[in-house]
């Protein structure tokens, strides 16, 4: 019998050991830092799920964000009052929850701050293609006093000082955390994610459905839920300044290609990097003449390659190039605008390759047109657009601007050199 004792004692341990493993409380955190658009709101909804799926005690949202779209803001507090757990947003040590971020806190079941944080600033500002400034008066008091409405709603829901949601929004009013929590507008304020957890222990929760949770996270453990691979390579492209970068390379590989047929590699990278910019600029608020006034220079940059212009459609393209950055985003909020010195390094680096790809042009044209003229006459080439009877030819690998005899060739024909002047050709039916 002594014999088996430490059998026995073994078997009553283990089960007691798993059974308080398997008790052991999970809380799961999402981590967003950056401005909320609708990239975020799929990761909070792919979190919410997940910590319901997993039965987490609660689940923690841990943002640090100057704001964003409303759209998109609308969204998340929307899953926040589905979900059927808890759900806790902090603010960690030296972030904030400025405008979108002020509205997603004082939705959440429990709002937390870091002491060294801010919160406030709610006053919306109107984005679109017409811009702040052009909004009248009446449209803006429309747009502030819905803002207002629904803080004031949200702020009554959780219980939270509806006066100073209203003057978060009206008067854009932003406090420091411990303000916060004095105002009624926070419930704790803990150093760090290991602190909120000891204070949330014992926290009485009232949901959406007026039923009341007390939790109990003595001794649970955070399950991190991070960004798929895919959602973050979308949260990076959906910045302004990447979203101009892919639009440029759009624009920098098309043109290459069309200057030099055949390289394939600059057409598809700029056919991938436009495909891309199409999706990041729909994520974003878009101002859409900056968007033809972008594609108006890519435009006039490809009919280079068809003109005998030299440089003056490439020194328009450059021109609506940088007027099209410049308004590309609506200049209300300065989270949705670009750095000035991207859309300097963009332009200038265009210039330079335009004027290097057009000397080009013009050089080879000045060599063939002070020598070798006898070796041009009498030979054929492909008529590039119709001669009516002017147009271009395609010769040996260059567009010449040409002059047909009489009647009309059309692209594609083979025509015959009969003289050479200055940097014009003259042709005549084969």
């Amino acid at each position: 019998m002594i014999r088996f004792l430490p059998l026995l004692v073994l078997l009553l341990i283990v089960p007691s050991a798993i059974h308080a493993q398997e008790a052991s409380p999970t809380i799961d955190v999402l981590h967003i830092k950056g401005i909320i658009n609708p990239v975020l709101v799929g990761y909070v909804e792919r979190g919410i799920q997940e910590a319901e799926k997993d039965n987490a005690i609660a689940l923690v949202i841990q943002m640090d964000t100057p704001g964003g779209l409303d759209n998109a803001m609308r969204d998340i507090i929307q899953l926040i009052d589905r979900a059927q757990i808890p759900i806790v947003v902090y603010i960690p040590p030296g972030a904030q929850a400025a405008s979108a971020g002020f509205f997603i806190t004082i939705a959440a079941d429990v709002a937390a701050m870091a002491p060294d944080t801010a919160i406030g600033a709610a006053t919306p500002v109107a984005l679109g293609t017409e811009g702040e400034v052009q909004m009248s008066e009446e449209m803006k008091a429309k747009v502030i006093n819905d803002a207002i409405a629904y803080a004031k709603a949200i702020a009554k829901t959780h219980e939270r000082n509806i006066e100073w949601a209203e003057k978060a929004v009206r008067e854009g009013a932003s406090v420091p955390s411990y303000e916060a929590l004095d105002l009624n507008v926070i419930d704790i304020i803990a150093a760090d994610t290991s602190d909120l957890i000891t204070q949330l222990d014992g926290f009485k929760v009232t949901m959406l459905d007026g039923s009341t949770l007390t939790l109990k996270t003595q001794g649970a453990t955070t399950n991190d839920i991070k960004m798929s691979t895919i959602e973050d390579f979308l949260f990076a492209i959906s910045d302004p300044n990447i979203a101009y970068i892919l639009l440029s390379l759009a624009i920098l590989g098309i043109t290459v290609e069309i200057f030099n047929p055949g390289l394939l590699f600059p057409g598809i990278v700029g056919a991938i990097a436009g495909l891309l910019a199409f999706y990041s600029l729909g994520m974003l608020p878009v101002n859409y003449a900056g968007v033809l006034l972008m594609v108006l220079a890519l435009v006039l940059f490809v009919a280079e390659a068809f003109t005998t212009t030299f440089g003056l459609l490439t020194a328009g393209g450059i021109a609506s190039l940088v007027i099209g950055s410049l308004i590309l985003f609506p200049g209300g909020d300065s989270m949705f605008q670009i750095n000035p010195w991207l859309i300097a390094a963009v332009a200038i680096f265009f210039t330079v390759l335009l004027v290097f790809i057009v000397n080009r042009v013009v050089a080879a044209h000045r060599r063939q047109a002070t020598t070798g003229r006898e070796e041009i006459l009498g030979k054929t080439t492909i008529v590039r657009t119709a001669l009516k009877p002017e147009g271009t030819v395609f010769h040996e690998g260059e567009i010449w601007a040409a002059v047909l005899d009489k009647d009309l060739a059309e692209p594609g024909e083979e025509v015959l050199i009969s003289k050479i002047d200055g940097l014009k050709l003259y042709v005549t039916k084969k």
